[in-house]
Order: structure tokens, then sequence, then C-alpha cells
């Protein structure tokens, strides 16, 4: 074809020059009665379908039009020299074929539709088809994919049923398969699990046949297109003020911080936050098995992690990657979750003179993230007695900010406990600062409130005072001091 206005697309076949014409303007309301007949049902006197029923063949009927379409473009442009466009002039050159199919095949459609079919089937060709415009709201936390024909969301902490389908199991894998090849990984029968991530850092897990049974499941944590702070936490009610200008306080004395929490609870997100208060002349290497974190300091070496190939060879491992962070002169080591060996690395990074080394784990208590990294060390081989791991927990670990997801949706900081030694085999910890549920409004939201537990003198009191914070630190206690509410539970 000819490089007119859409450069190097064209139909495949040339369409009559009136054809257009006549057919667009057909009123779309003409072809209800032949597209669904009603005579069936009236005959056997049924009563008519369910709201949800009629929505449902309704867009059975749009997939198949859709599918129909697609197919016909897919034989129609050439795919190589769409791939030297740019995104906005592929897209207009992929909406004016379409517009010409539908002419070409005598589809009625009203003006509402024919927009929203274009803009799924420039999404298919360019992007992540149905999920582009669950990726496109910053109100969602995570998307969960489970086959083709159901799709959830997570909003305000709560599970919700999308309307957003599939065509088909195939497509969902093309998009998988789109999303991890961007950074060099892949998903197929031979390697049927893959942790990958978008080009915002929102991570990424596939799982395809046979192991997933019903279809490719895809599990999206979207990251918020601006970057939360503890600021915007303190508004939104997850730590008051007081608490966190003891956060920030720790992370600018270069303490060595643990962040526990279970899934969803915002780890990762509060991690992120504790980071916007390192110096930018200090020199941070991440290691992370999907690159999410989002420092903003300029001297930021970011690692990730590696699958085995097809051979099973070339995996680099979490462990591996902390431990050549030792030789590349790290002033801080960022781990974006500790599951493995590598919590005996961590901790002798955190030993040698690597303060201020941040990392996260999945444990529900600041006293079960002490007994995960004991095990998680064990994991490695090592037949160290139990005392030698746990003096070497306390001489690493300062602080363990304990994170939370209420039930009621609501993510909150419950305790910034510090580690202060070992009596016998026993660690010694104390709660700088926890939170108290009260009780619970008609809406079933919880009520609480931060409170400090009145220690005057934390044990990073000199730390601070080497960085001249110890009067704001005194100040934060003691403004956050309270008494422990009436009917509250420990």
């Amino acid at each position: 074809m000819s490089f007119g206005k859409r450069g190097s697309f064209g139909l495949a076949q040339e369409k009559p020059a009136t054809a257009p014409t006549t057919r667009a303007v057909e009123p779309a309301p003409v072809a209800a009665p032949a597209a669904k007949p009603a005579p069936a049902p009236t005959a056997r006197s049924a009563p008519p379908p369910a709201p949800e029923v009629q929505e449902r063949r309704k867009s059975d009927n749009y997939y198949d039009t859709k599918s129909s379409i697609f197919s016909a473009l897919i034989e129609t442009i050439d795919l190589s020299q769409l791939a030297k466009l740019d995104v906005e002039t592929a897209r207009e050159e992929i909406r004016d074929i379409v517009g010409d199919i539908i002419s070409l095949k005598a589809v009625v459609m009203s003006i509402s539709e024919q927009e929203e079919l274009l803009d799924d089937i420039c999404n298919d060709v360019l992007g992540y088809g149905p999920l582009e415009p669950l990726l496109a709201r910053d109100d969602i936390a995570d998307i969960m994919v489970n086959g083709a024909n159901a799709t959830f969301i997570e909003v305000a902490g709560k599970m919700v049923k999308t309307g957003v389908r599939f065509r088909d199991n195939v497509q969902l894998m093309n998009i998988c398969q789109r999303i991890v090849s961007q950074i060099g990984r892949r998903v197929d029968e031979a390697s049927p699990i893959c942790d990958a991530r978008l080009p915002d850092g929102s991570r990424v897990n596939v799982i395809a046949p046979p192991l997933a049974i019903d279809g490719p499941t895809l599990t999206i944590r979207k990251f918020k297109k601006d970057k939360l702070t503890l600021p915007q936490l303190v508004k939104f009610g997850s730590i008051t003020p007081e608490g966190a200008t003891i956060l920030e306080i720790i992370g600018h004395c270069r303490c060595n911080v643990l962040i526990s929490g279970g899934t969803g609870s915002g780890k990762t997100t509060l991690l992120n936050c504790l980071t916007a208060y390192i110096e930018p002349t200090e020199r941070v290497i991440t290691c992370e098995d999907a690159a999410e974190l989002q420092l903003q300091q300029p001297h930021v070496v970011r690692l990730e992690t590696r699958p085995p190939n097809l051979e099973g060879e070339g995996q680099v491992t979490m462990r591996d990657l902390v431990k050549n962070c030792l030789r590349m002169r790290p002033e801080r080591i960022i781990v974006g979750e500790v599951r493995g060996p590598e919590a005996f690395d961590l901790l002798q990074a955190m030993n040698t003179g690597h303060d201020g080394s941040m990392g996260t784990l999945h444990a529900n208590t600041p006293r079960e993230a002490i007994s995960r990294i004991e095990s998680m060390i064990s994991m490695g081989g090592y037949t160290l007695p139990s005392k030698t791991v746990r003096e070497m927990i306390v001489s690493s670990i300062d602080v363990i900010v304990q994170a939370a997801r209420l039930r009621d949706g609501s993510r909150r900081i419950t305790h910034i406990t510090e580690v202060v030694g070992l009596e016998g085999d026993v660690v010694i910890t104390q709660d700088l600062f926890v939170y108290d549920i009260i009780g619970e409004e008609s809406d079933g939201r919880l009520i609480g409130q931060h409170r400090s537990t009145g220690i005057g003198r934390p044990k990073f009191w000199d730390r601070a005072r080497y960085y001249g914070e110890e009067r704001r630190l005194a100040a934060a206690l003691d403004a956050s001091e309270a008494p422990p509410p009436s009917g509250a539970y420990s």
C-alpha cells in the first residue's frame, strides 16, 4: 500500500469510495431487532432475564465483534512498521484503520460503543489490553486477574470484582508475556512462575498453566503516580506528626531498621518514606527481586535478582547481591524484602560499618520479626548456636517498625520498637510508640490512637545527639505521651 495518511499501513482491500459514507450514517438502533431476536423467549413465556444476565449477553456480543475486528486488523497492518512509530502516532493509525474495518464489515455501533472499541483495540495492540483503564486509576492498590473472565481490584483496603474481561486466556497470556519481556524475563509452560515489574515500578507476579488451573493468574501491586511521603501518611492517619518525627530522626541518624508487617500492610511504601531522609551525599545500594523502591538520592545503585535460564543456570540470588554489595563501597544497603539466607549477610553488613541499612520482612509483631530472622539464618545451613545468632541480631538491628493493615482496610504503623540487648538467651525490646485500638464506629471503621510509651531516653539517644537531633527527639516523645485509653487492649 502507499504511504498516505497512515504511513505504511492500509487496508488489505480497498473499499468503494461510497461505502463508508452510506454506512456511517446508518442509525444504530436499526440493528437492534436483527441482532437479538425476541420471539423465542416470549414463546416460552419465560420471565425477562435479570439485569446482570442482560449485561453479560451484551458483553458477549461486544467481545465477539471486537475479536472479529481485531483479527482483521492484524491481517491488515504491518507490525514491523508499526513498531517504528511512537505510541501516539501508532494509536492514531490504528484508530483510522479500525474505523475503516468497521465500515467495510457493516458493523452498526453507536458512537460511544465505537469509541470504546477503538480504545480497547489500541490497548490490545500497544499496551496492556483491558488492564489499561485499571492501571490508569490511582486509587487502586492491587489488580488480581484470575483467568480471562475474573478480575478483582483492591480499593480502600477492600476487594472488589470488576467487569474487566479478556478475550480469552491466550490474550491474557500474551499480555503477561509482554510485561515480563520488558525486563528480559519469560513465562511459559517450562517456566510458569515469574516476578517482574512495570515501568513505573509496580510489582508483577505471573503464574501460568499448568500450575494455574483456570488460566494465567496475574497479580499487580500498583504504585501511586506520586510517591507517598511521611507527611502524607500523617494526613491519612497512619501515624501522628510526633511519630513521623521519630521515624524521620531514625532515618536521618543512620539507625539500622527492619520494617515488619503482613502482606499489603505498606512495608515498601514505608521503606520509601524512610529513605527520603538519607543524605544526598551517601552512596546507597538497593537489592530487590523486582526493583520497586523509588529512591530520590543522586547516588543510588539498583540491583535486581535473576532467575535461572532454560538450562537451569545463570541464577543470581538475593544473597549473591547482598554479598556483592560489600565490595561496592556502600554506605547504606537496602534490601527490598528479606526472605531467606541473605538475612545473615545483611546482619553482617549492618554490623561492619554500613550503618543506616534497611530491609523489610513479613511478620505480625516485632517479636515475631526477630524469630523470623533467626529462622531465615538457619535456612542458610548455618549451625551457629542460638545465642550467637541472637547476639548478632542485637548488635545489628536498632529499630523495628511494625506496619499493619487493620480489618477495616486502613493501614497503620502500630509499633516503633527498639532492640535493646540480650539477657541470657532472650532478646530484650522496648516499644517507643504504639497504636491502641479504642473502639469501632457504626460504619465499621476502627477508632484508635498513637501514643508514646513514656520512655524518655531511647537506646539510640546518643546517636541522635551525634547528629544534633536529641532535642527534636525529646520533644516528639514528650508531645506524644498519653495515658493508655480506657478499654484499650494490649
